[in-house]
């Protein structure tokens, strides 16, 4: 059998709500064994079954409004179903998986559930049969239900073989990854105990413990304790999780299933069964039993089963060896599971090889000597164990009371390279972005609350891995929390700020900024010359491998031209800005990778614009010109600025071409080198001709600025550089983005960027205020991203008022820029619906797994529509959550009704509304005008036939309507509400 990885977990079970409180209780020789809650039953109505039990703490609360299931349909479903769809959630961020990526993906589901007591309990009235209790009530939609909710397409079975079917569904699970079924599988079991009806059979069979706990192998065994459970593993092939570096709790080798077939009894066990499953698991795992460290027996602390499993351990187990096989069962902490005990056991024993610590076997303190352990080469666990260095083997069996028996081989976790952890380095500070999203505004602060608490209790240190994690794991609901940290000390901080800001003082409004309704329209704006320092973007070429990487094939390109290197010019840290040959290729380089980064983060732009020299980087994003191609013609234009003759320069003027105009009709050399804004013009020309028509605008109020440039940019003194640039043929392809053209003052049409373009751009005015205001009327950008190594054309933009509300970024801000600041850049794009591709934003000693808090659903809402059981007559108890009684029909509602309702004066909203409340079970204050059907109120195709017959109930006058004819309107309440009035009105004309 192939190896299968154990890459996720989550669990609840009595006393441990999660997977670190199940092995704090583990670790801690505790037991979860308490009263039976007044929910269930009465305990003193049934004696026979006694007062104690394992049970889960709040098991009737469940999020309904974050898996978009109504109210009605939530108080009609079996909890085990209500159990298992936040389990599974945790499970998969556990697995280091946002549980949304899956969704149409062929994940397989594999659940245990034994029995069908909520389909009894609430099916047994016929009156009261509906759809939703149909559904809601079948144990073999159990993992049918999580497959629906995330979008899962791989195989989806319930399995029932009683006591082993969680135990069972793992090892179908395994063997449906490994014949490629499935790539990844959620595989475990629930069992709630919801009356005292299978409790009152083991006391028949003589089976119940007086003090509902079961003590596996000890003298004081006296039967089975009833309890609750849920578990889910993630199982992947062993080979897919290491390639994508999971973090692997253990590993399973090989499992087997057999049956007692004709034994001694229906439901008595069969010592040569177990026997057989045992060896069967051991040959598929390639494993001998004198390899077997410690088993998790089954261990039910009955008599009778304890007798025969230890016969059969021992007859296995009992080989020459070092030391005996050890052996314990969680069944002394919690209970019997029953049809989450598999799960519970695994569960266990990948959690001890994982810490490498066996926790004691509770009640093991007074050893049943009738079992004659150490005779079998058995010993049990009366102490916690810890395992040596290497591969640990294990074993964990579970069987079912109809004679299903399932056993378990697993392995300690391979031992793969791994970085030192990255918050105990002392260089840990590299800048991430932390993740958190939530599906309400009250979640959101809720989950940021609780990531603040779980990481103020780590020992300080980087924070990068633990971003880089959140980023992988709490990326897929709708309101959305980015931050941008270096260190746990920081993280919290601002984790702590965030929470403070989004709890309203009391009567006040809740923060609701949070989710973006869209994707952002990015615009890429490239710098041209004059924003070079020295060292320009050495702080992001340090910190960011992917710039870093990008800078370099930028540098290569041009090395080949220019027989120096452009980075060691640059990160040097050497004055070298009078330098054409150096400024211009280096200003090529930094405006390529800026933009190769952002696009690798997933920030791909919506169109490019290019201020001068920045439009060489803009074409290579724009897919115009190709890496090389541009390299080589920047490495030509730098060469030909170079030999231009001294005596030309620039400067600024705050004022438009016609104030402009009478001072440069007196100077013909003097032209316009650029239009940045309506009072932004940059003018070009011979020294003293530029001195002259600087003093003459300083006399009319005018100011002026002389920026450092050696040369007269965009005039006839650069004639020879763009006579240079039109003899070489350019290899160019046609935009793949839209170009907002700086040359021709709009967006670019078919016209080809070819030699003469860049020619006529060298020599031409920069026309950026007008491609400006074209690429915002024709892109509407949302966000403006400037590229180049500080800011200056967001600015220019800024202060011409030409952004179009765009919000600006820049990923490097200047000499202080690091990767800090290209972080920021791209969390802000998060906050405002990107999707980025996290990975690229790290160095690879960063990209590894960080276990983070679950999410915290919400414990605001509870379902338990059921009376408890009782020997007496039923009782009606409805629970404040179930949905109200209501006639069928309703009342009739119609255009001349006075409204008293949600809707104010619109009596068919009102009917709408009242529908909707009837079918969901919502609260009137829930449906409002803009909720829409399926994502905020959860309604299916039967929910909808429904719907339509009490609307139509509701509103004679609409007569009947096809559910074909309703449904463009049903994208929410009011275009319902809307779509019916126009009906009422059509059929009253």
């Amino acid at each position: 059998m192939g190896d299968i990885a154990v890459v996720g977990i989550d669990c609840t079970f009595p006393g441990a709500a999660g997977v670190r409180a199940y092995w704090d209780l583990l670790v801690g020789g505790r037991a979860g064994i308490g009263p039976v809650p007044g929910q269930r039953w009465e305990a003193r109505d049934f004696p026979a079954v006694g007062g104690s039990g394992g049970f889960i703490d709040d098991a009737d609360v469940f999020d309904s409004d974050f898996f978009s299931i109504t109210p009605r349909e939530a108080a009609a479903m079996d909890p085990h179903q209500r159990l298992l769809l936040p389990c599974a959630w945790r499970a998969l961020e556990d697995a280091g998986r946002a549980p949304g990526e899956l969704a149409g993906s062929g994940t397989g589901v594999f659940v245990g559930v034994m029995g069908g007591e909520w389909g009894r309990l609430t099916m047994s009235d016929l009156a009261q049969v509906t759809p939703l209790l149909g559904s809601g009530s079948s144990a073999g939609m159990a993992a049918n239900r999580i497959s629906y909710h995330f979008d899962l397409t791989g195989p989806s079975l319930a399995v029932d073989t009683a006591c082993s079917s969680s135990l069972v569904a793992v090892h179908l699970a395994a063997n449906s990854l490994l014949a490629g079924e499935c790539d990844t599988a959620l595989a475990g079991g629930v069992n709630i105990v919801l009356s005292p009806s299978l409790g009152l059979v083991y006391g028949q069979l003589g089976l119940a413990a007086a003090d509902g706990r079961c003590k596996p192998f000890s003298a004081e065994a006296d039967g089975i304790g009833r309890s609750d459970g849920v578990g889910l593993v993630v199982l992947r092939r062993l080979e897919d999780a290491l390639a994508d570096g999971d973090r692997v709790y253990a590993v399973l080798r090989g499992s087997a299933v057999n049956q007692d077939g004709r034994s001694n009894g229906m439901i008595a066990p069969n010592r040569w069964s177990q026997e057989r499953v045992l060896n069967a698991a051991y040959k598929r795992a390639g494993v001998s039993p004198a390899e077997v460290a410690f088993v998790e027996a089954h261990g039910t602390g009955t008599v009778l089963g304890d007798a025969i499993e230890c016969a059969a351990l021992g007859s296995v187990h009992g080989v020459p060896r070092e030391t005996p096989c050890a052996i314990g069962s969680v069944k002394g902490n919690l209970g019997h599971t029953e049809a989450a005990a598999g799960i519970a056991g695994f569960i266990k024993t990948a959690l001890a090889l994982h810490h490498r610590i066996v926790p004691a076997s509770l009640h093991a303190e007074r050893e049943n000597s009738r079992l004659r352990l150490g005779e079998r080469g058995l010993r049990l666990l009366k102490s916690p164990a810890r395992l040596p260095r290497g591969e640990t083997v294990a074993g964990v069996s579970s069987f079912g009371m109809g004679g299903t028996n399932a056993h378990a081989v697993l392995a300690s976790a391979p031992r793969t390279p791994r970085a030192v952890p990255v918050r105990a380095r002392a260089d840990a500070g590299a800048a991430g972005v932390f993740t958190v999203s939530a599906d309400t505004p009250e979640a959101l602060c809720r989950n940021l609350a609780a990531q603040a608490d779980a990481i103020a209790a780590l020992p300080k240190g980087g924070a990068a891995a633990l971003c880089r994690s959140s980023n992988r794991v709490k990326t897929g609901l709708p309101h959305r929390f980015a931050l941008t940290a270096r260190d746990t000390g920081e993280l919290v901080d601002g984790l702590r700020r965030a929470v403070a800001l989004r709890t309203p003082a009391p009567g006040g409004l809740r923060h609701a900024a949070d989710r973006p309704w869209g994707r952002p329209v990015v615009a890429f704006l490239f710098t041209g010359q004059g924003s070079e320092y020295p060292a320009m973007t050495a702080g992001l070429y340090r910190e960011s491998p992917a710039y870093r990487r990008h800078f370099d094939a930028a540098d290569e390109a041009l090395a080949a031209h220019l027989g120096a290197s452009v980075r060691e010019a640059v990160l040097g840290g050497e004055e070298w800005g009078g330098r054409p040959e150096l400024v211009q290729p280096a200003l090529f380089a930094v405006g390529y990778a800026l933009a190769r980064t952002l696009t690798e983060l997933g920030v791909t732009p919506a169109a490019v614009l290019g201020h001068s020299l920045g439009e060489y980087a803009a074409a290579v994003t724009a897919g115009v010109l190709p890496l090389g191609e541009a390299a080589a013609l920047v490495a030509r234009r730098a060469r030909l600025t170079a030999a231009l003759p001294p005596g030309g320069g620039m400067i600024t003027a705050a004022a438009g071409p016609e104030t402009l105009a009478p001072a440069l009709a007196a100077e013909p050399e003097v032209v316009t080198a650029a239009l940045n804004g309506p009072a932004d013009t940059v003018l070009s020309g011979p020294l003293d001709a530029l001195a002259r028509v600087a003093d003459e605008l300083t006399g009319l109020g005018i100011r002026t600025r002389t920026p450092a440039s050696p040369y007269g940019f965009h005039s006839a003194l650069v004639a020879p550089v763009a006579a240079g640039l039109r003899t070489a043929p350019v290899d160019c392809a046609p935009a793949a983005l839209p170009v907002a053209s700086t040359r021709y003052g709009r967006m670019l049409r078919d016209e080809p960027m070819d030699a003469d373009y860049w020619a006529d751009q060298t020599e031409a005015p920069v026309l950026f205020d007008a491609a400006l205001g074209a690429l915002v009327r024709d892109i509407a950008p949302t966000h403006l991203v400037e590229i180049g190594p500080q800011p200056q054309l967001t600015r220019i933009a800024a202060r011409a008022g030409s952004l179009g509300g765009a919000e600006l970024l820049h990923p490097a801000p200047g000499p202080e820029g690091t990767g800090r600041d290209l972080a920021e850049t791209v969390a802000a794009l998060y906050r405002c619906g990107l999707d980025p591709d996290w990975e690229q934003l790290y160095a690879p000693e960063h990209r590894v797994s960080e276990p983070l808090v679950p999410y915290v659903f919400s414990s605001a809402q509870r379902y338990w529509d059921r009376p408890p059981a009782s020997v007496g007559p039923p009782v009606e108890r409805r629970s404040e959550a179930a949905p109200r009684p209501e006639a069928a029909a309703g009342r009739v509602v119609s255009r001349e009704t006075e409204s008293d309702g949600a809707g104010g004066d619109d009596p068919v909203l009102v009917a709408v509304v009242e529908a909707v409340t009837e079918v969901g079970g919502y609260p009137t204050e829930r449906v409002v005008r803009e909720a829409r059907f399926h994502e905020d109120l959860g309604f299916d195709s039967v929910m909808i036939m429904q719907l339509k017959n009490r609307v139509e109930a509701r509103l004679p006058r609409v007569g009947e309507v096809s559910v074909q004819q309703m449904l463009p309107a049903l994208r929410s309440v009011g275009s319902l509400a809307e779509f019916l009035d126009g009906v009422i009105m059509a059929r009253s004309a």
